[in-house]
């Protein structure tokens, strides 16, 4: 049923884009008719597979990197008072910084390469993770840690048994909003400086006045982050069930 719903949600919206299209007779180089796209995307195939793998391996890259340092941070934060009055203002601070900005400068230190579009999906990423874990375990059940406590569990003990099972659930949803982030990441910084990638791919076709190209690389872009979510989605379901 679920499948079948995305697949009339699509129709409608391609029926639509084509009336607009028919309707308002813009050029071709303004909008594009999704017959077209689809014929530009066909013709561009290996290219576009070819940028579509850069960009899939820095967000998968800088996805697992901000997990990591998002859920350490928030361990962290759960268990030191003095790192909550510290480092909580600096992760808000760090969030109220337009994204663009910092792009610039990322590549700067570390260059057109991999790692500035790594870094970019990082710190898109790095809130998300580390406020919703910071969250769940902050939120632990109390009838639990009073059990704990009757027990003379240890803290540690408590923290692995008790706490971080019981934060897995928000975990798993700050890892997929995270999983529509880091695209955004990565791509923010293939616009400021890249010779590869779908980011650069838009860039490049828009420059060149070929919008059915750009437009074909911004689909491949979304259907690419919808598996990335669907996949993220079907993992962190399986841990959030475990976890209970």
């Amino acid at each position: 049923m679920k499948i079948l719903s995305a697949l009339a949600a699509t129709v409608f919206a391609l029926a639509i884009w084509q009336a607009i299209v028919s309707l308002t007779g813009l050029p071709k180089f303004i909008l594009p008719g999704p017959a077209l796209v689809a014929e530009t995307w066909w013709q561009n195939r290996w290219i576009i597979a070819d940028h579509t793998w850069i960009t899939a391996v820095e967000v998968v890259i800088g996805l697992a990197f901000g997990t990591v340092l998002g859920v350490l941070t928030a361990l962290q934060l759960a268990n030191s008072r003095a790192a909550r009055v510290l480092v909580q203002p600096m992760l808000v601070f760090t969030q109220a910084l337009p994204v663009f900005a910092l792009a610039p400068l990322l590549t700067l230190w570390l260059g057109y390469g991999l790692w500035s579009k790594v870094a970019m999906a990082v710190l898109i990423i790095y809130f998300p993770i580390t406020s919703s874990f910071f969250d769940g375990l902050m939120r632990t059940p109390q009838g639990y840690l009073d059990l704990a406590r009757t027990m003379q569990a240890s803290p540690r003990a408590v923290l692995w048994h008790i706490r971080i099972p019981a934060a897995l659930p928000s975990l798993a949803s700050g890892m997929r909003l995270a999983a529509v982030y880091a695209p955004i990441g990565a791509v923010i910084g293939e616009w400021v400086g890249s010779s590869q990638g779908l980011g650069y791919l838009m860039l490049l076709a828009n420059g060149r006045a070929k919008t059915d190209l750009m437009f074909a690389a911004m689909l491949t872009l979304g259907v690419f982050s919808i598996l990335l979510h669907l996949i993220v989605r079907r993992a962190t379901a399986r841990m959030a069930g475990e976890a209970r």
